[in-house]
This record gives C-alpha cells, sequence and structure tokens, in this order.
C-alpha cells in the first residue's frame, strides 16, 4: 500500500527570505528621491538591512508566535502582592528588540531621521503590526517632552536608545533604554479629550517638588501598559478648586483645564507607581499587543509636561507622529497583502495556465498594486516633510503648514483603504488565504485598527476643517504641492479643479467633511505619482482614481492600460 495517497503540487512556496525593502520599487524610490544626497546610500544599506530580517522565515515565525499566544495580566504575585504586569511571548521581546536596536524609536536627532524612521517602520511593520504600537509612541512622546526641558533631559536619551530592555524591576534611569506609552481618552469621553475627569493635584511639602502632582482618575484605552513612562492627560483645578472641561479652550496656568503628564510605572526610589491595570481589552486584532483599562488612586505620582490647561497644545506633535505611523502601518498592511497576492498569483496555476497570465486577474493585483503604490509615495512625502519642517525659514514653514492638512487627509483615507485591500488581497489566494496559516486573516483583522486610533475618520475630517478655517497658510501650501503636477495630466488638472470649486462653497461643509478630505487625498496622490511613478502606474491611477473610468470593485480598470507592468511592478522578487 502506498504510504500517501497524493503528492502536493501546484502550491505556491513561501514568500520569505527575501529583501522586503529592495524588493518593493515604490518604497526605494520614494527613499532615494527623499534621502539627502550625502546620507543617501547609508540609507539605502541601514533599510536594506532591515528589509533582509524582515523578510526572513525566522522573523515571520516570531510574528506569528506573538499572536498565537497573546500577553496575559498578572495583577497580583504569588504572594497576594499588587504587581500589574504583562507578559508576552519572547517572539514579541525579539520583535522589540529589533525594532529599537534598528533605530525605529530614534528618529528625532539623526539625518533624514524621520525618512529612514518612517521607511523602517514600514519594511518592519510587514513582520508583525501589533508591537508597532509601543515603538510608534515611544518615538512620537519625544516632541511632547521636549516641552518640558528639564523631563526631556532625563527621558529622551532613554527613549531614543537602541537598547530594549524590558521589566519592572528597577527605575528607568538604571536602565540603558525605555519604552513610552499613552493613557489620553475614558470611559465617558473616547476621542473628545476635553470630556476626561482625571484630576491631578499638586504635591506641596515634603520636599516635592515644582510640577510633582497625584492623579486620581481612569483611562479607558491604555497603550502598551507594560511600557516604562507614559503621558497621561488630566484636569488641574483652577483657583477655586473646580476641575473644569474646557481643556485648553480658556484655561491657562490659573484657571487649570486639561494638562499634559508623565507618569512613570517606576518610581526613582526602585518603588512601583500606583498604576492599576484592571483589564487587558479583547480586541478584534493587534492581538499581540497589550491593551488595558488603568486606574489611578489618589497616590499616583506625575510630573507635569508643558503648561498647566495646554494638554492638547503639548501633546499636539506627538499626535501628528503618531498619526503618520498610522498612515505607514496602512501602507504596510496593503503592501505585504498585495505582495502575497501577487507571489501566489505568480507561482498558481488554474484554468489552464499561470494565474498571474489570466488578464482578469492581472485587472485586479493591478488595481490592488496602485492603492499600495499611492499610499507608499504619500507616507515618504510625509515623512520628508516631517524632516524638512525641521528648523526656521520659509521652506521649513511651508512644510509645516503642508502637514497641517496631508496629515490628517491622508490619516482619513490610507487608513480606510487597508481593510478592502487585504479583503481583496485574501480572496485572490481563494480558500487558501482564508485558513490562518496564510497570514491573511490576521492582516485581515488588523487592517480596522489605524482608522480609529488617534482619532477615527470624523475626527480627522473635522481636524482638517478646522485647520482649513483658522490656518490659510496650510491651504497654500497644499495647493503648491499638487500644483507642481499641474499640466502633467488633464484628469489630474480636472480634479484640482473640481476640488478648488468644492473648497470655495462652505455651505453644509461639516456634512461634507469626508467627501472633500477624499478628494485632496487622492489629488495628492495623483500629483505624487504623475510627478514620480512610472507612466502606466500614474496613468491608471488618474484615470481610475480621477477620472470616471472604473467601476466599484477592484479588478475593474480600463483594459487598455498596461496592466501587466503596473501587476509586475508589485511582485517580490525572491531569490
Amino acid at each position: 500500500m502506498p504510504a500517501s495517497t497524493h503528492t502536493v503540487t501546484n502550491q505556491p512556496p513561501p514568500l520569505v527570505d527575501y529583501d522586503i525593502f529592495a524588493a518593493d520599487p515604490a518604497l526605494t524610490e520614494a527613499v532615494a528621491r527623499h534621502a539627502s544626497p550625502e546620507h543617501a546610500e547609508a540609507v539605502r544599506a541601514e533599510l536594506s538591512e532591515l528589509g533582509l530580517g524582515a523578510g526572513s522565515a525566522e522573523a515571520q515565525e516570531w510574528g506569528r508566535q506573538a499572536n498565537e499566544v497573546p500577553p496575559v495580566l498578572r495583577t497580583h504575585d504569588r504572594y497576594g502582592n499588587r504587581i500589574d504586569e504583562v507578559e508576552f511571548h519572547p517572539a514579541w521581546h525579539r520583535l522589540m528588540d529589533r525594532a529599537v536596536s534598528a533605530g525605529l524609536t530614534d528618529a528625532w536627532s539623526r539625518p533624514d531621521g524621520q525618512l529612514r524612521r518612517t521607511a523602517g517602520f514600514y519594511v518592519w511593520s510587514q513582520v508583525e503590526a501589533g508591537h508597532g504600537c509601543p515603538v510608534s509612541m515611544t518615538h512620537a512622546a519625544v516632541p511632547a517632552l521636549r516641552r518640558e526641558p528639564a523631563v526631556a533631559a532625563e527621558w529622551e536619551p532613554l527613549l531614543s536608545s537602541h537598547t530594549y530592555q524590558p521589566g519592572l524591576d528597577r527605575p528607568a534611569s538604571a536602565k540603558a533604554g525605555a519604552i513610552a506609552g499613552m493613557g489620553m481618552t475614558e470611559k465617558q469621553g473616547g476621542s473628545d479629550v476635553r470630556a476626561n475627569t482625571t484630576v491631578a493635584v499638586p504635591l506641596t511639602g515634603g520636599g516635592a517638588g515644582d510640577g510633582e502632582y497625584v492623579l486620581t482618575g481612569h483611562k479607558w484605552f491604555c497603550s502598551a501598559p507594560m511600557s516604562d513612562v507614559f503621558l497621561v492627560l488630566a484636569q488641574v483645578a483652577g483657583d477655586g478648586g473646580d476641575v473644569g472641561a474646557a481643556g485648553d479652550v480658556g484655561a491657562g496656568a490659573d484657571g487649570g483645564g486639561l494638562t499634559c503628564f508623565l507618569v512613570p510605572r517606576v518610581l526613582p526610589d526602585g518603588t512601583r507607581n500606583t498604576f492599576r491595570i484592571q483589564r487587558l481589552k479583547d480586541k478584534l486584532g493587534n492581538r499581540s499587543n497589550a491593551s488595558g483599562e488603568v486606574e489611578f488612586d489618589g497616590t499616583t505620582w506625575a510630573r507635569r509636561v508643558g503648561e498647566v490647561g495646554r494638554g492638547v497644545a503639548t501633546i499636539i506633535e506627538m499626535v501628528a507622529a503618531t498619526r503618520l505611523d498610522c498612515v505607514t502601518g496602512s501602507s504596510a498592511l496593503m503592501r505585504n497583502a498585495v505582495a502575497q497576492a501577487a507571489h501566489h498569483a505568480a507561482h498558481r496555476s488554474a484554468f489552464g495556465g499561470i494565474l498571474a497570465d489570466k488578464p482578469l486577474m492581472q485587472n485586479v493585483l493591478a488595481d490592488l498594486a496602485l492603492e499600495s503604490e499611492a499610499a507608499t509615495a504619500l507616507t515618504m512625502r510625509l515623512a520628508a516633510a516631517f524632516d524638512a519642517s525641521q528648523g526656521d525659514g520659509e521652506p521649513a514653514a511651508q512644510e509645516r503648514a503642508l502637514l497641517r492638512l496631508a496629515v490628517p487627509a491622508a490619516k482619513y483615507w490610507v487608513t480606510k483603504r487597508a481593510t478592502p485591500v487585504v479583503v481583496e488581497a485574501l480572496e485572490c489566494l481563494g480558500g487558501n488565504g482564508y485558513v490562518e496559516e496564510s497570514g491573511m486573516p490576521r492582516m485581515l483583522r488588523e487592517s480596522p485598527l489605524n482608522a480609529i486610533w488617534e482619532g477615527s475618520g470624523n475626527v480627522q475630517a473635522l481636524d482638517l476643517l478646522r485647520a482649513l478655517q483658522r490656518s490659510p497658510e496650510a491651504l497654500d501650501a497644499f495647493l503648491a504641492e499638487i500644483g507642481k503636477a499641474r499640466g502633467a495630466d488633464h484628469r489630474l488638472d480636472a480634479a484640482t479643479k473640481d476640488l478648488l470649486a468644492e473648497l470655495s462653497d462652505l455651505d453644509g461643509i461639516e456634512a461634507r467633511a469626508r467627501r472633500l478630505v477624499e478628494r485632496m487625498a487622492q489629488v495628492l496622490q495623483g500629483s505624487l505619482l504623475v510627478r514620480y511613478a512610472p507612466a502606466p502606474v500614474a496613468d491608471a491611477f488618474c484615470a481610475s482614481r480621477l477620472g470616471t473610468d472604473r467601476g466599484t470593485n477592484f479588478g475593474t480598470l480600463p483594459h487598455t492600460l498596461d496592466l501587466r507592468a503596473i501587476m509586475d511592478r508589485a511582485r517580490p522578487e525572491v531569490p
């Protein structure tokens, strides 16, 4: 009797052991055009090294293990002492160690820091997305801490360190590196942080220093509760002793209001700060990462960061940085999904031929590739703008103004495109894509997250409207950016004209906000692709996204386009 009934054939090889960075032309070309000439070669080598690590079978296995064995909350030790610790699978720590050692928490002081860090985050996120949360928050905490120079001097070297040293067995000052988390939202307010009720009371006497407080309250979503330190928002009472919810509006040093605080897990003397983790969230995706509900009991020590009553103003740069990471994470997710689909189609035969040779499959893959490349081009343009916005002078001011509109527009649009892209890419694998071993279900569960984190779609749309109303220079910068492609494609020119008409009509603007933001994002993407992408990509994007020659679902591009060239560009070359 034969030992088996059949031989396994017609199954694509695993997409492993390749350079994720080098195999992505949209990314490599964007890095090359935005990097400073004197640093370009070093940046390329750095990202290629990370790309080889990300594409390895070993790293991909870490990602699987970290999600299959999610974190566990330990509120007490075996003797009944309260410890509030979160345990992770060793694979989580391997992922974190590689991310930190690769400089993904160190962008603010290096040449081309945002560009190389964003590209690295894009590459490494394709291994596993959940651990990107603490990596992102550690990176983003730095500009907020700089509002308080003494605090920044203490914490910035730890947060930007390339050494990952987990654990709460010692104060952060005794460690070679630290990780930061955030606790902003509460049960009753969600994104409306001005409705926060957590109270901060200044410490007096007993050797308390200026800016020291104790907190009482809760945080409904505390990201990465195992971190060394957290930025949180709390209300400070005014002169009359009342705590208002007005936040930054009309608040000040005398009037109290919403204020930013730094909360360490371990105090300088080595004792634990009061940080009660009530439970971990049971989330749709992002399973490897811990998100908790936290209570402060009136003894929780905190250090004020920034001015009293200026909490939102203090964290605004932090929010911009984490929103860029939302865009980056979704762009990486789309790229990963498209790469998997294109790889599968190139190696799978059906109905008498290779899937990738079938005209209809080419249409689907090319359509998905357009969405991915447009997201990548926009992501890297934003990263370059962050670098260029540092410092004084008109060019830096222009880039800061551009970011004021481009970040919420990209956050709104790119993060919302991730889910339909992953769904269609999963379908390209058929039933194989619907099983966990393919990795596609994990991507699908992850795909809605970035649209919610750091402000959902409506929050982004309203933020963009506020920028239009309060910062006319932001619209000037946006129009200047898309104007660089004027005359290159008639469909882009027509879409720009329609957008200007939309912007000139302020009647019912809030109800039209999503429509407006969507169009701004697509026009900006189109202008980038027309300027930088190969002609087949730019032509197809303008025809289908800015023109009207496309159906509702993916795979409905005009058949006259060079679909094969677009699809082949998206397919990763594996040695």
